[in-house]
């Protein structure tokens, strides 16, 4: 059995005297797949932010490897390159070229080499399809291109979980497509990943656990997707399912 890699102990999550997140428990072992669904508004996407020291925490802990994650914490700069998260939005920088974007943090952060930069950025180009468009500006990419980049400048930084929070949401049905076949291919690899998407034929195809979030709590979690999203345990998750075709 693989270790666990990431657990979050009876987390407690508030905002405005609101509960955002419950008494949320979960051991993420190394390589595991992990696909949160749910309602809007239900803590999926604060739930990632917590994970990586984004958002301060009411109760409870987080620990990777063994170690705590804490946004006043003097090691959560280095704790955060472990944890990448790939948001809705690219983030990328306008004026700098593609490949330019990809090695600013590794080489103004982690302070490596600046050639053995370049050449895993290469390679990592190449792994998404787009070693063509190093020079290329961000202005000239499409919304899924764009997304795909945004995944490389996680995956140079090395981290140990990576964290995908509603990569498709602003792309063109299109354009979604190729953003999920590179993160496929990464869950292929034995990279550990947490992901809330809607797409839920994709996570039936990539989870290893699905959880179902609703008011802030794991309503359903199942180490059998195929059996969760044909025949989910809890009523809610079954009349939430009946929204989606797939």
């Amino acid at each position: 059995m693989e270790k666990i890699l990431l657990s979050i102990k009876n987390l407690h999550k508030e905002f405005n005297q609101n509960t955002i997140l419950n008494s949320i428990d979960l051991d993420v072992r190394q390589g595991e797949v992990i696909v949160i669904i749910g309602p809007s508004g239900c803590g999926k996407s604060t739930f990632l932010r917590c994970l990586n020291g984004l958002e301060v925490i009411q109760g409870g802990e987080i620990k990777l490897n063994g170690k705590p994650i804490q946004k006043d914490a003097k090691n959560i700069s280095s704790m955060r390159q472990k944890i990448g998260m790939v948001f809705q939005s690219y983030d990328l920088f306008p004026h700098k070229t593609i490949l330019e974007n990809i090695i600013l943090a590794p080489i103004k952060v982690q302070k490596r080499n600046r050639e053995e930069v370049e050449s895993e950025a290469m390679q990592l180009l190449e792994r998404v399809g787009l070693a063509n468009r190093k020079n290329d500006f961000p202005r000239q990419l499409s919304g899924g291109q764009k997304q795909r980049i945004a995944i490389v400048r996680a995956l140079i930084m090395h981290p140990k979980v990576l964290l995908l929070d509603e990569i498709t949401a602003a792309l063109d049905p299109e354009m979604v497509h190729e953003v999920l076949k590179v993160v496929l291919d990464l869950a292929k690899s034995g990279i550990t990943m947490l992901i809330v998407t809607h797409e839920m034929a994709f996570a039936k195809a990539i989870a290893d656990r699905v959880l179902f979030l609703e008011h802030g709590e794991i309503a359903e979690e199942s180490h059998n997707p195929k059996a969760f999203f044909e025949r989910p345990e809890t009523e809610r998750a079954r009349h939430f399912l009946k929204s989606f075709e797939f």
